[in-house]
């Protein structure tokens, strides 16, 4: 498939053949869904730590006579019934969320994902994209010169320089990634996304 070129005032220079396996697949809701949701679960560490009823600091002796008080029986303050009693199934800290993905089903999803983009014209591929100093500045106007807000941009480059990676510090909404760190978490979560050429080759030499 053709996708356009343009340059960074936002005017077209060519056509970019692109991997139809990649850029034009048909989209599958259900498995781009199983991809984002393992690729967060892989990110989430298992530190939190809760105390179970033998490890509440509270005293053992019984709280009160068994009967003739009218309360209900209890046996120890660390009940778990009990306000600051230890959790019935406390976390260990120790958890492992992990998902399992394979090759053949990441590829897929990343693939759909970007045909996505496409086909609702969010993707867009620029010859190169730079800023001649460490200014936002720069950047923002060379964004607004793409047609587009600096609100919520994914910027996928071959390269990340010094100075765009600087210059996008101060953009809360506008991430800055090289090909190889493009993941399916970013893909969904900005509405748009500019590529520069060489980012769609190291792309498809990925994953298609």
């Amino acid at each position: 498939m053709e996708l356009k070129v343009i340059n960074d005032k936002g005017q077209s220079t060519a056509n970019l053949t692109a991997s139809d396996e990649l850029f034009g697949r048909e989209y599958n809701q259900d498995l781009v869904h199983q991809l984002v949701t393992a690729y967060m679960a892989n990110a989430r560490s298992g530190n939190s730590k809760q105390k179970g009823r033998s490890e509440i600091a509270k005293s053992t002796k019984k709280p009160f006579a068994q009967k003739g008080t009218g309360r209900a029986r209890a046996g120890m303050a660390s009940s778990p019934l009990w306000r600051g009693g230890g959790k019935i199934f406390p976390n260990t800290g120790e958890e492992n969320y992990t998902q399992k993905v394979n090759r053949k089903m990441y590829r897929a999803g990343i693939a759909a994902i970007l045909s996505k983009l496409v086909s609702e014209n969010r993707l867009m591929v620029v010859d190169s994209l730079t800023v001649n100093s460490p200014k936002t500045k720069q950047l923002a106007e060379k964004i607004k010169g793409l047609g587009l807000a600096a609100n919520r941009l994914l910027i996928i480059t071959d390269n990340v320089d010094e100075n765009l990676y600087l210059s996008s510090r101060n953009l809360p909404n506008v991430l800055v990634l090289e090909a190889n760190q493009a993941d399916p978490v970013s893909l969904v979560r900005f509405p748009n996304v500019i590529v520069t050429r060489n980012a769609v080759a190291q792309i498809e030499e990925m994953f298609a």
